[in-house]
């Protein structure tokens, strides 16, 4: 018998800061943000998650997603790793790395966000890493 593992999660909700690009030398391009989703049962306070995105669809957010845009995200949850540098104690924290993004409400950056030319109601699949 062969064992399957699944680490997939799935989110919508509204994106916190405008993405945030790195480049580096290699040609690989990261960018993060963060995303707050409303809880399903009653309650004002939103879970904040941390995302990050590489290659082709990490260029679609960086063009596309604004802060307060609504977004819809797949991806594998893993933990960022760390030694404090205060503390010299470990720290962790959760991040979903994103393998699927749908634009759900956003604007070309640059543009206003009731221009007239929105992003496409299309999914972005299977980005390459």
């Amino acid at each position: 018998m062969t064992q399957q593992f699944i680490n997939r999660i799935e989110l919508v909700g509204r994106v916190g800061q405008d993405p945030a690009t790195h480049y580096f030398e290699s040609g690989a391009m990261k960018t993060t943000l963060t995303l707050a989703v409303k809880p399903p049962y009653k309650s004002d306070l939103p879970m904040w998650w941390d995302l990050e995105l590489w290659g082709n669809i990490a260029q679609v957010a960086t063009d596309w997603v604004r802060k307060g845009s609504t977004i819809g995200v797949a991806g594998e949850l893993k933990f960022d790793v760390w030694v404090d540098k205060n503390s010299g104690l470990p720290r962790s924290k959760p991040v979903i790395r994103v393998s699927e993004l749908e634009l759900i409400s956003s604007s070309k950056r640059g543009e206003e966000p009731n221009a007239s030319s929105h992003a496409p109601q299309a999914s972005i699949a299977n980005a390459n890493f």
